[in-house]
């Protein structure tokens, strides 16, 4: 289906962020986030609460994504939306909203995989901006996921390493909640690691098979080790933070590399991309731009507003998706666990 305006709506509401994005040709014309604030005060995401402020939000956030491009509703090619994984309420919001405008504007509705569209993040148009070639190896890491992936193009995708248990971007925050710091605790764990020494506390490597990870061992070790040493000493938190943390950034960035080594070395293939809101943190990125040297490696880090979640990333997808005329029927459902 060829066009010279292809116009792609992206809706995302995967978990607690609402998102929209209009992208063009594809470059981004508007990529609207709405965050929920309501959840600090749980220390973690509320499934009830995210879907209700879903609904709330996602009216708002799309008529912002469509005004900011500066294009009419009726210009929309297609509507892309993220059918999973997440949570389900919050899914069923961004499903139900995109079969509906759909179906009102009579255009072709294309389901996107959450973590595919994290990866094909770097494949949105920007300027100076390189982008991997096939084959290369994604490393997604959020909150929920740490996977690495054998990417051979935009459609076919191959997960050869996946956490058994937890995931890093939890053991982040599992890890700052330890420490007392407030939710989400991973940005604010790479903050004070920037100040720490990396090698004040060794933290152990779980001992995991073939390009898998776990992370259940980590977090209990952390643990065990601040209950002994605040039992020593009830202020060795506070005199003790930015260590601390540079020691658990340091530890959770050399398991993830490790990996990657191992990853490399088994396909031969040497270019990397990293995607998930994981990869906003400073620690895997200082690691990936040495390994380039070090290795030889060709890596590949996204723009920020592209690592967490995002409607851009549901957007790009959509677009190539749009290109094979890959569309969805209105039968479609919403998947929390959905494969690739």
């Amino acid at each position: 289906m060829a066009s010279k305006n292809i116009y792609i709506l992206g809706i995302e509401s995967s978990c607690d962020d609402t998102a929209a994005a209009i992208l063009h040709n594809g470059k981004i014309l508007s990529n609207i986030v709405a965050t929920q604030e309501v959840h600090q005060q749980y220390g973690g995401v509320v499934p009830e609460l995210a879907s209700r402020a879903h609904q709330q939000n996602i009216v708002p956030v799309v008529h912002q994504a469509i005004a900011m491009a500066n294009i009419d509703k009726k210009d929309i090619s297609a509507i892309a939306f993220t059918r999973g994984p997440g949570l389900m309420g919050s899914l069923l919001v961004g499903t139900s909203f995109a079969k509906s405008l759909s179906l009102g504007l009579r255009v072709p509705l294309i389901e996107v995989n959450h973590m595919q569209a994290h990866i094909l993040a770097h494949f949105i148009e920007e300027e100076n901006s390189k982008k991997p070639s096939f084959p290369f190896l994604a490393l997604t890491i959020s909150g929920g996921h740490t996977q690495i992936v054998k990417v051979s193009n935009y459609f076919e995708m191959e997960v050869i390493g996946e956490t058994t248990d937890d995931a890093v971007g939890e053991a982040f925050d599992k890890s700052a909640k330890i420490l007392g710091l407030p939710y989400p605790g991973g940005p604010l764990i790479d903050r004070y690691a920037q100040e720490g020494n990396p090698k004040s506390f060794p933290f152990p490597n779980p001992k995991v098979p073939d390009l898998n990870f776990s992370f259940s061992g980590f977090k209990t070790s952390v643990l065990y080790f601040i209950q002994k040493k605040t039992k020593e000493n009830p202020d060795f938190i506070a005199e003790n933070l930015k260590d601390i943390c540079a020691s658990i950034q340091f530890s959770l960035v050399r398991i993830l590399m490790d990996k990657l080594r191992k990853a490399v070395k088994q396909t031969g293939i040497n270019q990397i991309a990293i995607a998930g809101g994981v990869s906003a943190n400073s620690g895997i990125r200082v690691a990936l731009m040495e390994a380039e040297k070090l290795y030889n490696w060709k890596c590949f880090i996204p723009k920020f507003e592209y690592t967490t979640d995002n409607a851009a990333m549901i957007a790009i997808a959509g677009h190539y998706k749009f290109l094979n005329q890959d569309f969805s029927n209105f039968s479609i459902t919403a998947e929390a666990r959905y494969k690739f």
